[in-house]
């Protein structure tokens, strides 16, 4: 098919490529041009089979991916990539174009009902992980459409409250994730639902403008599905393509050019940009077909679940040892839906006939195991007889498992949870368990944040298992006896309590406003430089090796610190660890977190053997957004660059100071 340009295209048809066909194809304008199909990610390919009356809807089934909170934990560019490469693959199969992922909003809020879809509460792994996503999914021959742009940090009133950001919070923390992941040149970006600082997402052209002239995206900004009020504004904004097709707001956008309220240059920028979308797409997909196996790809999620699983607390209980009697109970164990083990909204995938059965997996390894399900899903309270056994299965057994959760009845897109602590009914259960057996571990299947504080103390062990998708009881038993060694690390700071947190009561202080009065005090970042003690810290994750740290070296390379140092693995098990360069300003002139992450790695080190970390940080990593020169500055003064195994385990440090751009060590 020959290429059409905007010139060839008359008005009508440039207004009808602007505002799609259907749900999930753009208009082909009666064949003139190739039709693009598009679908639900990101932790699966989600194809609607059929929509009933009431709205829900039947997807086809598809493997189940962790969750993007899951592969965020496993810190690892690689795993990120060959996720995106085998969604690539399904894409491919079923005749899909684009696929609605990956998103990288920041983890401002615990409660946010879409967390488990998101990557970090920091800027640098979360559009680093989404890079790497994207790189994979492209160069398999699928469009990614980054979301959602921009400050879509809670569900709440999603559709109409207006997010209130200053300019530098913009830059250093929501729009950064973006900017990183614009490198590796998405075809597409969608926009937000909510207002920023009172303009529509569908309508943000200062934001639009930032992504094409600063951050060099090439691609079309794509609505939300029905976030577009006024199509002539946002075409006007420079937003390019309405999702999924709206009868009133064509037939506006038509009445507006007419009476010339719509320029010709702003359709024609809108038309053309879509046309690239439209041929780009068809360009990446030519002599592209799936390169794995469904069998490939499903070990794949395994591969990628049994990494980002945490192992947060651990005193020697784990791993099982051959033999071992273990009580397990919990309905996660051993649940009856996939809903269970998942997140709802847009990313629920459909499982199939998939089943997960973790004592079937653990029994498979050698474990005696005796199962009760103890609690059902979402009830509020005990499970009268098979509580009771549960409890004396684990007074009876070596180690007690207790398998606990949320699932998509509280973690969903369009509305939040409302309490960032499991439901009472399995709080029980794991006291009742902890009372009966000193070796009580505890299995956490969440996509976010839980809050531990009425129990963790009087558990041995607490494993962050998150959504692990296709596979996952069997990487999680494999952790569980040690066939794998646990190297995830979280990609969220575990607060001891919600009152902690600085946003927690910036939900609707003001009707229709959220206000972001913690600025840059998001995480990590609020904590460290607070001195706010958390359960678990950004970064952490225990392992069965045990690393050592040593020989930190630096110098000043170009404009920027070569920073070099060893890590040695001196247990006797081969082991994963992921090292973390932090930098703080010492005396800021302006109001500075105390440390912010600004690079990442992770290796296999065998054991005994040691190996070697080289990163250079060019002058953006020492930069902060000035507001009053408008630009990034590095200011004159000390600085401390810290590496460490998590924001709070800091192995190595070294000072240098910053004298009109030249680095001198100290």
């Amino acid at each position: 098919m020959k290429r059409k340009t905007v010139q060839e295209l008359s008005a009508e048809e440039k207004m009808r490529l602007l505002c799609g066909k259907d749900f999930w194809h753009t208009d082909d304008l009666a064949g003139k041009i190739p039709q693009i199909t598009v679908s639900d990610g990101p932790n699966g390919l989600r194809i609607v089979k059929e929509r009933a009356a009431d709205g829900s809807e039947t997807a086809y089934p598809a493997t189940a991916y962790p969750a993007i909170s899951l592969l965020a934990n496993t810190w690892n560019r690689a795993a990120a990539r060959e996720m995106g490469a085998c969604l690539a693959d399904e894409c491919l199969e079923k005749d899909v174009d684009i696929l609605l992922a990956p998103g990288v909003n920041i983890k401002r809020h615990p409660l946010n009902g879409r967390n488990f879809e998101y990557f970090s509460e920091d800027p640098v792994l979360a559009g680093e992980m989404a890079k790497a996503y994207i790189e994979g999914l492209q160069g398999g021959g699928v469009g990614a459409c980054l979301k959602h742009f921009c400050c879509n940090n809670l569900e709440y009133d999603r559709l109409n409250q207006s997010s209130e950001v200053d300019e530098r919070t913009l830059r250093e923390l929501y729009y950064r994730p973006f900017e990183i992941a614009c490198e590796a040149q998405p075809v597409s970006l969608m926009c937000s639902y909510n207002r920023i600082n009172g303009t529509l997402g569908a309508e943000y052209a200062k934001g639009f403008a930032l992504l094409r002239k600063e951050f060099r995206f090439r691609g079309a900004i794509v609505s939300d599905w029905s976030a577009v009020r006024d199509r002539t504004a946002s075409a006007a904004a420079g937003l390019d393509l309405e999702m999924p097709f709206n009868e009133k707001n064509y037939r506006k956008l038509c009445e507006d050019y007419a009476r010339g309220a719509l320029s010709d240059a702003a359709l024609d920028a809108c038309a053309q940009r879509v046309l690239d979308l439209v041929y780009r797409c068809k360009q990446m997909r030519q002599g592209k077909k799936a390169v794995r196996t469904a069998e490939e790809r499903r070990a794949a999620a395994r591969r990628i679940a049994a990494e980002g699983i945490v192992l947060l607390k651990n005193n020697g209980v784990l791993p099982l040892q051959k033999g071992r009697r273990a009580a397990i109970s919990g309905c996660y164990a051993r649940p009856d839906t996939c809903g269970m083990l998942r997140g709802g909204g847009s990313s629920a995938v459909n499982r199939g006939e998939e089943t997960f059965d973790l004592p079937a997996r653990l029994a498979e390894r050698g474990v005696e195991v005796c199962f009760e399900s103890a609690f059902r899903y979402d009830e509020v309270e005990s499970f009268g007889q098979s509580a009771r056994r549960a409890a004396l299965h684990a007074a009876a057994c070596d180690c007690s498992i207790v398998c606990v959760g949320l699932g998509e009845k509280f973690e969903r897109e369009g509305a939040d949870r409302e309490t960032a602590r499991l439901p009472a009914v399995q709080e029980r259960a794991i006291l009742a368990s902890a009372k009966s057996s000193p070796n009580t571990v505890v299995v956490v299947f969440a996509g976010s944040y839980i809050d531990m504080s009425a129990w963790e103390e009087k558990v041995a062990a607490i494993l962050f298992a998150g959504y692990p998708g296709t596979g996952g009881d069997g990487a999680l038993a494999d952790i569980l006896v040690g066939a794998v060694n646990p190297s995830g690390k979280l990609s969220e700071t575990f607060p001891r309590c919600l009152a902690d947190v600085p946003a927690a009561d910036g939900r609707g202080v003001f009707a229709g406003v959220t206000a972001y009065t913690e600025g840059l005090g998001v995480g990590y970042r609020h904590y460290s430089t607070c001195g706010v003690p958390v359960l678990f810290p950004f970064g952490h994750g225990l392992s069965y090796s045990v690393f050592v740290y040593s020989d930190l070296s630096a110098s000043a390379e170009g404009c920027g610190l070569r920073l070099s140092f060893a890590v040695e693995n001196t247990s006797a098990r081969d082991g994963a660890e992921t090292v973390q360069v932090y930098v703080r300003e010492c005396v800021p002139l302006v109001r500075r977190p105390d440390r912010e992450l600004k690079e990442f790695a992770k290796a296999e080190i065998g054991a005994g053997r040691r190996k070697r970390f080289s990163f250079l940080l060019g002058p953006r990593a020492f930069a902060h957004w000035s507001a009053s020169k408008d630009g990034w500055e590095v200011s004159d003064g000390v600085y401390e660059v810290l590496v460490g195994s998590s924001a709070q385990d800091i192995r190595l440090q070294c000072k240098l100071c910053i004298k009109n751009g030249e680095i001198l060590l100290l």
